[in-house]
C-alpha cells in the first residue's frame, strides 16, 4: 500500500503540473487583453498600456508563465488583477464556504444514497423500489438551479424554516451556519442521492445472488451481519460515485452560491471570469486540481481497506 499510494501521489503531482500549465496558455488565449475586461469600456489605450505594464502582460507569454509558475512552486498563486490582493489570502476565506456546502451534500449523498440503495436492492421489485426509482427519474431530470428557486420559495419564504440567502460564520453561530447551509447542500445532493443509490441497488442484488451469502445464511448469520457483509462487497462502486460527486459539486456550486448569495469559490470563479482576473482564475484551478487529487487518492485507500484485492491488483 505504500508503494501504491507513493505512485497515487506521483500521478497526482504530474496531473497538478499538466493540467495548471494547460490552464495557464488556455486562459491567455481565451481572454487576449484583460485590461478591457478589468477597466470597462471607457478607459483609454493609455490606461490599458499602464495597466498592462503594471500587471505584467506586455512581457512576452513564456516569461509570465515562468514566472507565475516559478511563485506556485514555492506557495504563491499571484496577486488578484481586479483589487490587487494576494489570490492565496482571498480562496483561504473562500473556500471554508465552498467546502462547508459541498461537504454537506457529499454527507447527504452517502447517507440517503446507502440507505435507499439497501432498501431497494435488498428487495427488489417491490412497492418502495418501484416508487423510489420514478422519483429518481424526476429529481435527476429536474434542473439544478430550478430545484434551488423551489426550495427557496417553500422551506424560506413560506414556511421561514431557513434562510433565503447569505452565509453565517460558524465562529458566530454553529445553528446559524447548519441552517445556511441546508437548502444549498439539499439542493445539490438531491441529484447524488438518485445515482448512489441507483450503482448501490444493482450492486446489492448483485451480491445477493452469489454463493457466499447463501453460505452465509446457511450457517446461520443474522440477517444483519449477512446484509453487511453484502454492503461492504457492493460498497465499492457508492464510494466511486460519491468521490466523483465530490469533486463534481464543487464546480456545480458555481450556481448554487449565486442562487443562495454565498460567498465561496464559485461566486469568486464567476468574477473573475467576468473581470479577466486570470491569477485568480488560475488559483481556483489549481486549488480544484488539488481536491480531486486528495480525494482520488483517498478513495483508493478505503477501497483497498474494504477489499483486500484491490490492495493486491
Amino acid at each position: 500500500m505504500l508503494l501504491f499510494t507513493a505512485k497515487r501521489l506521483l500521478s497526482g503531482i504530474v496531473l497538478l503540473v499538466v493540467v495548471s500549465v494547460a490552464t495557464f496558455f488556455l486562459a491567455h488565449l481565451a481572454i487576449k487583453d484583460p485590461t478591457a475586461a478589468l477597466l470597462g469600456t471607457t478607459a483609454s489605450p493609455a490606461q490599458q498600456a499602464a495597466l498592462a505594464t503594471k500587471i505584467g502582460i506586455d512581457r512576452p507569454l513564456l516569461v509570465q508563465f515562468w514566472d507565475w509558475f516559478s511563485h506556485l512552486l514555492t506557495g504563491d498563486f499571484g496577486t488578484s488583477w481586479r483589487n490587487f490582493q494576494p489570490v492565496g489570502a482571498q480562496l483561504a476565506i473562500k473556500i471554508p464556504v465552498t467546502l462547508s456546502v459541498v461537504t454537506f451534500a457529499t454527507l447527504l449523498t452517502a447517507i440517503l444514497g446507502i440507505a435507499f440503495g439497501m432498501i431497494t436492492g435488498l428487495r427488489p421489485g417491490t412497492w418502495f423500489d418501484r416508487i423510489l426509482k420514478g422519483v429518481s427519474v424526476v429529481l435527476f431530470a429536474l434542473p439544478g438551479f430550478w430545484v434551488s428557486l423551489v426550495l427557496v420559495l417553500w422551506f424560506a419564504v413560506q414556511l421561514k424554516w431557513f434562510p433565503a440567502v447569505g452565509y453565517v460564520q460558524p465562529s458566530q453561530s454553529v445553528d446559524g451556519w447548519i441552517r445556511s447551509l441546508t437548502l444549498p447542500a439539499v439542493s445539490l445532493a438531491l441529484g447524488g442521492v438518485v445515482a448512489v443509490s441507483e450503482q448501490l441497488r444493482n450492486a446489492v442484488i448483485a451480491q445477493s445472488r452469489q454463493d457466499w451469502v447463501r453460505t452465509l445464511r446457511s450457517r446461520g448469520l443474522s440477517a444483519t451481519r449477512v446484509n453487511l457483509h453484502i454492503l461492504r462487497n457492493a460498497s465499492p462502486a457508492a464510494l466511486t460515485v460519491i468521490a466523483l460527486m465530490f469533486v463534481g459539486l464543487l464546480s456545480g456550486a458555481i450556481v448554487v452560491e449565486q442562487i443562495f448569495s454565498l460567498p465561496g469559490i464559485g461566486m469568486l470563479t464567476n468574477q473573475s471570469s467576468q473581470n479577466g482576473d486570470i491569477p485568480m482564475l488560475l488559483g481556483i484551478t489549481v486549488v480544484s486540481i488539488v481536491f480531486v487529487v486528495l480525494i482520488n487518492l483517498l478513495l483508493d485507500l478505503v477501497l483497498g481497506w474494504i477489499n483486500p484485492k484491490v490492495r493486491v491488483a
